[in-house]
């Protein structure tokens, strides 16, 4: 039986990077890869995975209502899935991945683990709950802690208030230790690194 992988970090932690490193790889070897993106992520553009590095490939979109199941083996021959932003799975979508696994398709997901309040979200909860491999892919805080916390900064503070998705870059989050998570709702961001290094 092959496996499901989830593949875990916080925002910038080279998930998408990684995951279209994982597509070359298995392409160059002769893999049919399918790669698939959750159609909320409207970051990048219409059906395309790319990385903050410059790195990018096309992908199908599917919605929350799709059957991931049907719609892998409706691709024929499809050996492994590669599944970016997994964190926006339903439940069931992630269970359908799995049972791709059992019928000989290799599935790596990457995805962030919690929201901006430092919560599961549903696909990731569960991915930790059923994947046979969990990796975490870790970055750093501006402070040199490791980043665990995906923060969300409205008007130079962070905000644990609002809908759970917001689409965004690097204008609308940051990745932070768990600290300056917290310290960071209380007051204002420095402007710049200099000015944090001063603190």
């Amino acid at each position: 039986m092959n496996k499901l992988y989830f593949k875990f970090g916080a925002m910038g932690s080279s998930k998408s990077a990684q995951a279209l490193i994982a597509e070359f790889n298995y392409r160059q070897r002769g893999y049919n890869v399918l790669m698939l993106k959750p159609s909320v992520d409207t970051r990048d553009g219409y059906g395309v995975i790319a990385s903050r590095i410059g790195i990018k490939s096309p992908c199908i979109l599917f919605d929350k209502n799709e059957n991931l199941f049907d719609l892998v083996k409706a691709q024929k021959g499809v050996q492994d899935v590669i599944v970016d932003e997994a964190q926006f799975c339903t439940k069931e979508q992630i269970d359908q991945l799995h049972d791709l696994t059992e019928n000989g398709v290799v599935v790596l997901c990457y995805g962030l683990k919690t929201n901006f309040k430092g919560e599961l979200f549903e696909g990731s909860k569960r991915l930790l709950e059923i994947a046979e491999s969990l990796q975490e892919i870790k970055s750093v805080c501006r402070c040199g802690a490791k980043a665990t916390m995906n923060a969300r900064i409205i008007n130079g503070k962070v905000t644990t208030e609002g809908d759970e998705i917001l689409i965004g870059g690097d204008e609308a989050y940051e990745a932070m230790c768990y600290n300056c998570f917290k310290k960071y709702q209380r007051e204002p961001l420095p402007k710049s690194k200099n000015d944090f290094e001063q603190e």
